[in-house]
């Protein structure tokens, strides 16, 4: 892409102060449709992100978003911009689950030294712009806190009215299989979905759970493993919806619902104690939709 080609609003040079490399990165990806595939147009990459090899799956573009980094950590701030434009069909997971940690212990002058304002969060926003007759899938690993983190998350989809969308996004309660569970300082969550311009969708919560109890009935109960998925599609039905939610009935050891929230657009929860049912839930999710709404097993996609 040449000067005279480039889209304004886009980074091309990585103009980031040495001492903020590795705390704070952007990632930008455009995908569009070139002689009936889909390829990546712009990628614009600053570490530790990384993104492997493209690769087609029919006439999707199947990308590998990787965070190389060991996670991110207080004052961090990490941002993905992606855009599919008109026809592109797109494919992206994670490599592995983002882990969130704690800030640096703080080194006291006195033994009894005081501090009144509490380390800045990590912060992680995503933007996606899926535009006409375009179609986007992702499926990312888990967010991981560990104890003493703080996390503000945005997630934020803006879709044309005639594209199509898949979407899941996870969360754990902690390092769940070493008995960390609850243990972060405080997690902000924003996932916003609109539709030719209107909300759609809106998932929004604070969870502290040093100041209110997240284990409650109505709240996680035992759960440690959360996921949300979205798909918008012509073929999202009634019917449909129905006979996922009958085959999901079958499975052991996750809670799942599934729900129409209005024609072509639907919400499947799961939530789960442990990792392997959760993990399993997810998939049957996500193959039986690439499968009867997409009409593609492909688009599953590998690792």
């Amino acid at each position: 892409m040449n000067s005279a080609t480039r889209p304004k609003g886009l980074c091309y040079r990585d103009e980031r102060a040495a001492c903020v490399v590795g705390r704070t990165a952007k990632l930008e990806l455009v995908f569009e449709r070139r002689r009936g595939r889909t390829m990546i147009a712009h990628a614009y990459v600053e570490p530790p992100f990384r993104i492997g090899q493209s690769f087609a799956i029919d006439d999707a573009a199947y990308v590998i978003v990787v965070c190389s980094g060991p996670g991110v950590f207080a004052g961090d701030t990490l941002q993905q911009s992606i855009r599919v434009e008109r026809g592109a069909r797109v494919v992206l997971t994670s490599q592995s689950a983002l882990q969130v940690h704690p800030p640096a212990a703080q080194v006291r002058l006195k033994p009894d030294a005081t501090y009144d304002r509490e380390p800045p969060p990590a912060i992680v926003r995503h933007e996606y712009r899926i535009d006409e007759d375009a179609e986007l899938h992702c499926h990312w690993d888990p967010v991981i806190p560990f104890a003493g983190a703080a996390l503000v998350q945005e997630l934020d989809l803006a879709l044309h009215a005639s594209s199509r969308l898949y979407w899941s996004d996870a969360l754990m309660s902690g390092r769940a299989t070493r008995g960390e569970m609850w243990r972060f300082r405080e997690l902000a969550h924003t996932l916003r979905l609109r539709i030719g311009g209107s909300l759609k969708y809106l998932e929004r919560y604070r969870l502290t759970p040093a100041d209110r109890s997240v284990t409650r009935r109505w709240v996680a109960d035992d759960a440690n493993y959360f996921a949300t998925t979205l798909v918008h599609h012509p073929r999202v039905i009634s019917d449909e919806v129905e006979a996922l939610q009958r085959q999901l009935e079958t499975l052991n050891g996750a809670c799942i619902a599934v729900d129409l929230l209005e024609p072509q657009l639907m919400i499947a929860r799961v939530m789960a104690s442990r990792g392997a049912p959760f993990a399993a839930a997810r998939a049957t999710i996500r193959g039986a939709l690439v499968d009867a709404v997409f009409q593609n097993p492909a688009l599953a996609g590998r690792k």
